[in-house]
């Protein structure tokens, strides 16, 4: 049976009719020092308008080469053909390892303490022999070209709302460089990296394909965030956790969709991905009906006959130079790229027409999948802008009367498309772009691909190609690094010091005195240990209160409270003490001195019942008019009265006992 469900309403569509397939890759940085170096994780938050001036800065250009196995990577070629440079500025916490002018030093050891603790959490199992490896990587963000990365463990599970999930590997391995800015140029993109993150340890886990539902993908992406959390030694904040799903149907193929930082946006993202697979399966099998070609199967595990041969027929790569029909074109991008010495290129799309499509919108208001915006996609991928395709012209300052003159000079096509670049980038991009239509023919290419993200969020939850899906010959072994053994011993002592769950720590909570807030908030904060480790002797609420609304030395703030409790601070005067005493280890007596030298000692008992028999006295008129109404203002004339020194708690309660004896 053909697929069923509605494109233009993702919602709707059946994941297990539609034989939905998805597991999840998680990215999480450690709270340690670098990887391979012994440089500081510290992260410099800067953009290309704010990037020091004494930071010093390089500029490489990578290639690609093959791997252990002879072969170079399809990811690694492909990048390597954008000709693309790249310029290195070197943050304060990177060294000549990070710049690939030094061999790399063993692990960090509390990083990989770290991925050994997150595996026993996962009832995982260790790998005897760590043996680190070369992941090749040629965009640009790591200097050496690859990126390396150690498998930690396998076979884990992860229990979560929707059911256990399997975990088939756990690595560790180094964070990439941050982008600060990218420029196209004549020459080709120019690409600037901020070194900073450059080999900050990275745990990445990988689920098996368990994943039922767009809905199961965000429960799993949770409980995962929330083990790794449960460990306190983990980074927390933008951009220090990121997701990345692995999305396919029956009828389409396996694609890695990168950018899913909000898990709220992770159910939208897969049902537009579903969507999207099942118009291009359409897509293709109306394209072979149309040339009278065998139609593919829905089930993608059954063999399809290759219409390689005849595709390639049909859709050849005959670019032609149309600069001299757009000579009189008023489109101000037009006219300044030909001013600027750039061609236009046409590529002829026989029997394509009406097929590219224009921007349409599905029921929640994300871009219907077309193949106008795949082609764009694969063009963009060699540096240019963009591309103009006939279904959408005229538009753009494009009038009809070129679309007219570009037809005629490719002889009546009915479909084509225009690359304005100079001439190297436009036929590179055109290239990509008649590939691309060529795989319209065929199911959805296995590729990497990015959520549109607009001013920090995702715009629709739509994907743009990124690249090729890797294969195996990315990874070759690193022989800077020594394998490393993990032990029986070494093993068991990790499995015998798990940390805390979220559940056990809420429990442990709930053998305290303070608000269902506070405990959310201690554990939401991770203060929930220093809450228990410094709890004797202490008012529980107001502990918990003095952690989550002051920052600094925990044992200083628990001394502060209990001078508090013995009478010689004003509940107002401990942020003072708090601040006067940050970095210090002082004693009660010491506290005791600055509090009464600071006028924030409290007011003698019975000079505070005075003054507030004084204060209502004075108001007598005003306290009978407005009886209890009248504590609020009355509380802020007797603390100016006492002069700060004075307990509120202790105030308010003299306060309403005055005003009750005497409305």
């Amino acid at each position: 049976m053909e697929p069923v469900g509605d494109v233009a309403n993702p919602a709707s569509l059946d994941p297990e009719g539609l034989g939905f397939m998805c597991g999840i890759e998680v990215h999480q940085q450690l709270a340690t020092g670098k990887l391979h170096s012994r440089q500081s994780g510290e992260l410099h938050d800067i953009t290309i308008e704010t990037l020091p001036e004494e930071w010093p800065k390089f500029h490489r250009k990578l290639r690609s080469s093959s791997g252990e196995g002879g072969a170079v990577d399809v990811a690694a070629r492909f990048e390597a053909r954008r000709n693309r440079s790249f310029v290195y500025c070197q943050s304060p916490n990177a060294g000549l390892i990070e710049l690939d002018e030094q061999p790399p030093l063993p692990h960090d050891t509390d990083a990989l303490d770290i991925s050994l603790t997150v595996s026993g959490m996962l009832n995982a199992h260790p790998v005897p022999l760590l043996q680190t490896m070369r992941k090749t990587v040629v965009d640009g963000s790591n200097t050496s070209g690859f990126q390396r990365t150690t498998l930690v463990a396998t076979a884990g599970v992860l229990e979560t709302e929707g059911g256990p999930v399997g975990i088939d590997v756990l690595c560790l391995e180094e964070d990439s460089a941050r982008k600060l800015t990218s420029e196209l140029t004549p020459d080709g993109e120019v690409v600037t990296w901020n070194l900073d993150r450059l080999g900050i340890p990275l745990i990445e886990i990988a689920t098996a394909p368990d994943i039922k539902t767009p809905d199961h993908a965000k429960q799993t992406s949770i409980a995962l965030g929330r083990t790794l959390r449960d460990t306190r030694r983990v980074r927390r904040g933008l951009g220090s956790i990121r997701q990345d799903l692995n999305v396919s149907i029956m009828c389409g193929d396996r694609v890695e969709i990168k950018g899913c930082q909000d898990l709220e946006w992770i159910p939208k993202i897969i049902r537009c991905e579903m969507a999207r697979q099942l118009h291009f399966y359409r897509l293709a099998n109306q394209l072979r009906a149309s040339h009278g070609l065998p139609i593919l199967t829905n089930d993608r595990r059954e063999e399809s006959p290759s219409v390689q041969v005849e595709v390639a027929n049909i859709l050849q790569l005959n670019m032609i130079d149309v600069s001299s029909q757009f000579a009189g074109c008023e489109s101000k991008r037009v006219k300044e790229g030909l001013s600027n010495k750039s061609v236009m290129l046409a590529l002829p799309l026989p029997g394509f027409s009406g097929l590219i499509g224009t921007k349409e919108f599905d029921s929640d208001g994300a871009q219907l999948p077309r193949l106008g915006r795949e082609l764009a996609g694969a063009a963009k991928l060699a540096g240019v802008a963009g591309v103009y395709h006939s279904d959408e012209l005229p538009a753009y300052g494009i009038e009809q009367k070129f679309v007219d003159a570009t037809r005629d000079a490719l002889n009546g096509v009915d479909a084509f498309v225009l690359c304005l670049a100079p001439q190297w980038q436009a036929e590179l991009a055109l290239e990509s772009v008649l590939n691309r239509a060529r795989l319209a023919f065929e199911r959805i290419p296995q590729e990497v691909r990015n959520v549109v993200i607009r001013k920090g969020s995702p715009e629709d939850g739509t994907t743009t190609p990124m690249r090729p899906l890797p294969g195996g010959a990315r990874m070759y072994p690193e022989t800077d690094i020594p394998p490393l053994a993990i032990s029986t011993d070494h093993w068991n002592n990790v499995l015998n010091n798990l940390p805390m769950t979220q559940a056990e720590r809420l429990e442990r909570l709930s053998n305290f005195e303070i608000s269902d807030d506070q405990v959310k908030q201690l554990l939401s904060r991770e203060l929930d240990d220093d809450f228990v480790s410094h709890s004797d002797g202490l008012p529980q609420k107001a502990w918990a209160a003095m952690l989550l609304e002051n920052e600094g030395d925990i044992g200083l703030m628990a001394l502060v409270l209990a001078t508090k409790e013995e009478g010689h601070v004003t509940r107002e005067g401990m942020s003072a003490l708090i601040q006067e005493f940050a970095g210090q280890n002082p004693s009660m007596d010491q506290l005791s001195s600055k509090a009464e030298e600071l006028g924030l000692k409290p007011a003698d008992a019975g000079d505070l019942a005075a003054i507030v028999e004084k204060v209502v006295n004075e108001r007598l008129d005003f306290v009978k008019e407005r009886g209890m109404g009248a504590m609020g203002p009355l509380m802020g004339v007797v603390m100016k009265e006492c002069g700060g020194a004075a307990d509120g708690k202790q105030v308010s309660a003299l306060l309403r006992e005055a005003i009750m004896r005497h409305a």
